[in-house]
């Protein structure tokens, strides 16, 4: 529901105020490109007598490969009129020039401005280009998203922002424009290698540690065995933790953003494991991943934490342990303390003037502090890379 209304409050001046209702849906649904399931063809606008449905279809290259015979098959099933457009979709490619060119086929594939939605069918990367694309092309083309790794399916697909990295800098531009419908497919899964389960598992944590400490003890005594069945519930106990895993880090993540879609508060718990690592990632690539790189963070910030009073030692070293047991790194050489201290400021622009870190208080809580020095960082730092090089020397 739209509302407007226009007020005069002397001659000359007016105040022209708008509220816009936004809705959108997140769905787990397995095998969705399975012949009997329709869900990619419930969103638009009906063709109208003696037409068929269109749609863009706008797949990361390496789905491509794995999956490009199943998703064409699927809209020839169902005697769609589609085109596919292969994208390598990647940080260093998560650029503006890849977006130009899906706007590109977007004008050449014709689309309809309302009934006929774009599908994104790829990674964190892919969901962040093709939306922004969408919300770009004609100041807004409704899109459907198709998340296919597991950060995707627990973060990148499900919120309402869009991005390309410029500047050397990590999404410096983009938009707020949720997707109509996010369709949650943890078949996918299956062909990820062990490294990006992992990955996504770095995000998924990120909830445990500061709102929902049941999500991580699920993660401390089934994260491994997660790993191993990269979510497919190959075992009776793999399938209930990755449902109850998948459904909570989702639902927690959704929690967090509905009532701050537009994020006009800046005081975001789900910035947590993201004042740093952005600087980080981007100087690391491509040797870190960005879950890899929300991980680094969140394991400096622990130690700063501890080191606060907020989280003992014994929690320090529980979620250390966690991290540990699902393969996600602590460390890297990028972390320069120089670099953390300017990657801060950074990001002290980025919230408006202030730090608005997000800290763990214990493991499920979170509390925002202002106050962080750089001897601090540079103290925490040291900490952080002593306790990995001693592991390292004794294991």
């Amino acid at each position: 529901m739209n509302e407007a209304r226009l007020h005069t409050d002397r001659p000359g001046s007016w105040n022209v105020r708008a509220q816009k209702t936004v809705s959108y849906e997140v769905r787990f649904r397995d095998d969705l490109f399975r012949p009997d399931r329709t869900d990619l063809l419930e969103v638009g606008g009906s063709p109208g007598r003696g037409r068929r449905l269109r749609r863009l279809v706008v797949v990361d290259s390496n789905i491509d490969l794995l999956h490009g015979a199943a998703i064409r098959a699927y809209f020839e099933h169902h005697d769609v009129h589609y085109e596919v457009l292969v994208v390598e979709a990647n940080e260093t490619r998560k650029d503006f020039g890849t977006a130009a060119r899906i706007v590109e086929k977007l004008d050449e594939f014709g689309i309809a401005r309302r009934s006929e939605p774009i599908i994104a069918v790829g990674g964190g990367v892919l969901m962040d280009v093709v939306g922004l694309s969408a919300s770009l092309y004609r100041r807004g083309t409704p899109f459907v998203r198709v998340p296919t790794t597991l950060i995707g399916l627990v973060d990148a697909g499900v919120g309402a922002k869009t991005a390309v990295n410029f500047n050397g800098h990590k999404n410096r531009l983009g938009t707020y424009a949720p997707a109509e419908l996010t369709l949650l497919d943890r078949t996918f899964l299956s062909t990820l290698d062990r490294r990006h389960i992992s990955n996504g598992l770095a995000e998924i944590l990120k909830i445990a540690l500061i709102k929902d400490f049941r999500l991580f003890e699920l993660l401390e005594q089934h994260g491994p065995l997660l790993l191993d069945e990269k979510f497919q519930g190959l075992t009776a106990t793999g399938d209930e933790a990755a449902r109850a895993v998948l459904h909570a880090a989702t639902h927690g993540m959704l929690e967090e953003l509905q009532p701050n879609l537009w994020e006009t508060t800046l005081e975001r718990c789900v910035d947590y494991g993201h004042t740093f690592s952005p600087v980080v990632e981007m100087r690391a690539l491509p040797a870190l991943l960005h879950g890899e790189a929300v991980c680094v963070d969140m394991a400096l910030t622990t130690h700063l934490a501890c080191r606060r009073g907020l989280l003992s030692e014994t929690d320090r070293d529980r979620v250390l342990a966690v991290m540990a047991a699902l393969e996600l790194p602590t460390w890297d050489p990028v972390l320069d303390p120089d670099v953390l201290v300017r990657a801060l400021a950074d990001t002290v622009r980025h919230r408006d003037g202030e730090q608005r870190l997000p800290l763990p208080v214990g493991i499920g809580g979170v509390t925002f502090v202002n106050d962080v020095t750089a001897d601090e960082i540079r103290a925490a730092a040291a900490l952080q890379e002593r306790e990995v090089r001693q592991g390292a020397r004794s294991a």
